[in-house]
Parts: C-alpha cells; sequence; structure tokens
C-alpha cells in the first residue's frame, strides 16, 4: 500500500511514510453538521503553509501537537482542561474530524484547531521550527507484521522531524497498548540524537494524568493488555 523507499533515503522515506491508515465511514448528522459549523471557525489548511500560531489563536501559550486525535475524545477532555493551552490536532478520518469539531462547538473551546490531512506533511509545512512544548502521538497503527514495520510512524526521520518543531525542553509524548510496539518505540527513540527519556529508569513512564483514558486503554485492559507511556525530552 505505501511504497517505502531505501532506509538510506530518510528524507524521501519520510515523504512516503504516513502518520494515518485511511479509514471508510459514515458521517453522522451531528459529526457533519460539526464540519459544516465548526470548519470555517477552526479548521486549517496544509495549502496555507507556515503560520504564526500566536496570531492564529490570538496568543502565545504552551502549544501541543497531537497526531492522529480519532473521534477526538481526549482532545476534547485535554483541551477543556487546559484552557490555557492551545492545541493543533490532526486527523484525515472524517467522522472523528466532525466529532471533535462539533464537541468544541458544544464546550465553546476556542484552544483547538484542526487539520485534516496528513500530520507529517503538517509538522513540515506548517509548522515552525522550535514553537512545540509538546507532540503527542497516542495509540497509532503498530503494524504488528515484521514484514510492515517499516510502516510504523516512529522512525528515526519521524523522531528527527519531530525534534525540529519541538522547543527545547518540549516533550514527545507517545502510548501503545502493544508491547512489542512500545519496545519499538523505545529503540528507536534511545538512540534518537537530541532527546532525553524522562523515564528515570530508562524505560517507561507512569500514565501521566494530563493523558485521558482512552477507549483504546479501557480495551486493552478488559483484554488484560498493558499500556506503556514513553515521554522523550529535546534537548538539543
Amino acid at each position: 500500500m505505501i511504497d517505502t523507499p531505501s532506509p538510506a533515503d530518510g528524507q524521501r522515506r519520510m515523504r512516503t511514510i504516513k502518520s494515518f491508515v485511511m479509514r471508510a465511514g459514515r458521517m453522522t448528522e451531528g459529526q457533519q453538521r460539526g464540519i459544516d459549523q465548526g470548519w470555517p471557525r477552526f479548521g486549517l489548511e496544509l495549502a496555507d503553509g507556515l503560520r504564526d500560531f500566536d496570531q492564529v489563536f490570538g496568543r502565545q501559550a504552551p502549544r501541543t501537537f497531537e497526531i492522529g486525535f480519532g473521534m477526538g475524545h481526549s482532545t476534547l477532555e485535554m483541551a477543556a482542561a487546559a484552557p490555557e493551552q492551545d492545541f493543533i490536532g490532526v486527523e484525515v478520518h472524517k467522522p472523528g474530524v466532525g466529532a471533535l469539531l462539533s464537541g468544541l462547538l458544544s464546550q465553546n473551546l476556542n484552544n483547538v484547531r484542526v487539520y485534516s490531512c496528513d500530520a507529517l506533511e503538517v509538522l513540515r509545512e506548517c509548522i515552525p521550527d522550535a514553537s512545540l512544548d509538546r507532540v503527542l502521538l497516542f495509540f497509532p497503527d503498530p503494524w504488528h507484521k515484521s514484514r510492515h514495520h517499516k510502516r510504523r510512524i516512529v522512525q528515526p526521520a519521524f523522531a528527527e522531524l519531530v525534534r525540529q518543531k519541538l522547543k527545547i525542553g518540549g516533550v514527545l509524548h507517545m502510548a501503545t497498548d502493544w508491547g512489542p510496539y512500545a519496545e519499538f518505540m523505545l529503540d528507536v527513540m534511545s538512540v534518537a540524537p537530541g532527546y532525553r527519556n524522562q523515564a528515570t529508569d530508562g524505560q517507561y513512564v507512569e500514565r501521566p494524568p494530563e493523558r485521558p483514558v482512552t477507549k483504546f486503554e479501557r480495551r486493552g485492559e478488559r483484554l488484560g493488555h498493558g499500556v506503556w507511556d514513553l515521554k522523550f525530552e529535546r534537548i538539543g
């Protein structure tokens, strides 16, 4: 499905790995209404290129970038709990975009902006360097089979792109309910230049209180799965 070139060509590889898997889905009336009414207020376009987010949000504030917010439940919870912070969410699944926009309207939140496209393209083309306080990657597709591991979003080139966009002291926070992917993430990030693992034992952190418990986590608990959180801080 994805034409992945030689790993030696990092930049080219980043152009082929996507931050998402396209999923079909019908829009509910509420989700469509969210897009119709919310997109003009909260939606941003990749084609607009590099943005001044102080201008977009009308203030200076700590800024979080979320890759793949799903149906937007965690985004809404985080934004409502931290009105002093700004959130940039990216998701390609249109029902999820509509659900988040509907929630923003119903809760009268103004500290979230939304892209509906590939998050890696947004990072490259729209986000200024050294401007983000956090990048969130919660429960990405683990691509279980070994021959598909090259499709995982967490790769050395991804780590470098995120590092460029984080401020010094900014944090990449990842979570997964798939143990082998957690190990894979840890392996990639432990050798990525310019990062420090915030776990005191060099492994995983406890679930941070600012990360909402997601449906994926609840599902994993029912199935007896663990959930692993990783936090890597930009130090250079």
